[in-house]
């Protein structure tokens, strides 16, 4: 159902039984619906790391350190769902910032940054996906900072193979690889990185890409798709 009201220019989130969301072709609403919960190995990966990282802002953090952290959040506001910029507070930043690096399987950031904003990078390639092997072949510029830093890295994560008919992707990704950063031995573009689902020829692969800095910033992601052959 598509409307336009005079009370109501943006809206997102559920209301009782309606929920006010928006697309390409502007703000919708529908019935509410009640998701499921498949409660997954990697769904159940990720909220051990938030109970973990929660458990650590508490019990382990000094003052000065979760001071950081709030501060560095009243400096880097976040996008919300309808384009406003949000403070997240030290918490959410803190979770932002090393929920996907411990998923990556990277060193966890207590310190909170002293650099202000979001790292920004070149928007990365995609040459091809092998089906075969599930193989992407990720290109970027060799001259991005993240590179030359250890313990920063490129985070890629891929989505269920889709129809090529299917234009715009919000998700879900699940996590597919790391490129590190090395101080001594940047890594040259192209690396591989292997896709976290089967596809076939033809279908579509929709992958994200995010940045980690070594002081614990984390990026906004860029997005492409690539049909495998």
């Amino acid at each position: 159902m598509k409307f336009k009201s005079e009370v109501v220019t943006q809206a997102s989130g559920s209301i009782g039984g309606t929920t006010y969301s928006h697309n390409r072709g502007g703000m919708y609403r529908r019935a509410r619906a009640i998701p499921t919960n498949p409660a997954t190995s990697q769904q159940s990966a990720i909220r051990s790391i938030f109970a973990a990282l929660s458990a650590a802002w508490r019990d382990t953090l000094t003052a000065v350190q979760r001071d950081a952290w709030n501060t560095y959040a009243l400096n880097t506001p976040i996008t919300g769902t309808l384009g406003d910029p949000i403070n997240i507070g030290g918490l959410g930043m803190y979770q932002r910032g090393n929920v996907a690096r411990l998923q990556a399987g990277l060193t966890r950031v207590d310190d909170g940054p002293s650099t202000f904003g979001l790292p920004e990078f070149t928007a990365p390639g995609i040459t091809s996906i092998t089906a075969s092997t599930g193989v992407a072949i990720i290109t970027y510029n060799n001259a991005d900072a993240w590179l030359d830093a250890t313990g920063a890295a490129m985070l890629v994560s891929g989505s269920r193979p889709v129809s090529p008919a299917i234009n715009f992707f919000k998700g879900p990704y699940r996590f597919a690889g790391t490129i590190l950063g090395d101080d001594t031995t940047p890594p040259s573009s192209p690396q591989n990185v292997t896709m976290p689902f089967a596809l076939t020829v033809g279908q579509v692969a929709h992958l994200k890409f995010n940045v980690t800095t070594e002081d614990g910033r984390y990026s906004a992601p860029f997005r492409a798709s690539i049909a495998a052959v």
